[in-house]
């Protein structure tokens, strides 16, 4: 089995704990694995991965149309739906590869912290989880800031997140996920 290389770089916050110990269990969870097994098979992965760029840009540009307000009431289901988004996107390529959507959740969740450029082995731990969130919380939350001006932020936020998804779907398709690793 890999080891686990992982250093912390400080303390988490309540939301990066809260997002790792519940939050990714219960988006991925959610998920309909034989419905993005329809969806690849029926429009191809890089069909399948534009479709998911789009819904996550279009509560992009929704928490971003009317600047503050909207921002601060929207936030929270703009990052649920960009990290649906992500992992729909990331069980899509693994389907696409495999020829399987089962697929463990530490195994997912290895995959994912690769995705985002977070050193980890086989075995998922709280630090590493956190790690993941916090990351993904400092690239979802990049170009906030210009998200807060009304109209202007609907283009901000839409494109933030459409790129945001892309970036996760060409990082994913340069991973071998040809075979799942050994138990």
């Amino acid at each position: 089995m890999m080891g686990l290389r992982f250093q912390r770089r400080g303390g988490s916050g309540r939301l990066t704990n809260r997002l790792a110990q519940i939050g990714f269990r219960r988006v991925y969870e959610s998920i309909n694995q034989y419905g993005i097994k329809k969806g690849v098979d029926e429009m191809g992965i890089d069909a399948f991965i534009e479709h998911c760029a789009r819904l996550a840009a279009g509560t992009g540009a929704v928490t971003g149309l009317g600047g503050p307000i909207t921002f601060l009431i929207g936030i929270p289901a703009d990052m649920i739906n960009n990290l649906t988004q992500q992992f729909r996107v990331t069980l899509g390529v693994i389907y696409h590869r495999r020829g399987t959507f089962n697929i463990a959740f530490d195994e997912f969740m290895s995959i994912v912290a690769i995705s985002v450029g977070v050193e980890a082995g086989l075995i998922m731990t709280r630090g590493v989880l956190e790690h993941i969130a916090e990351r993904l919380f400092v690239r979802m939350g990049a170009r906030a800031g210009g998200r807060l001006i009304p109209l202007v932020g609907a283009v901000v936020g839409g494109a933030t997140n459409y790129f945001f998804i892309k970036g996760i779907g060409r990082s994913v398709k340069r991973l071998p996920l040809t075979e799942p690793p050994p138990r």
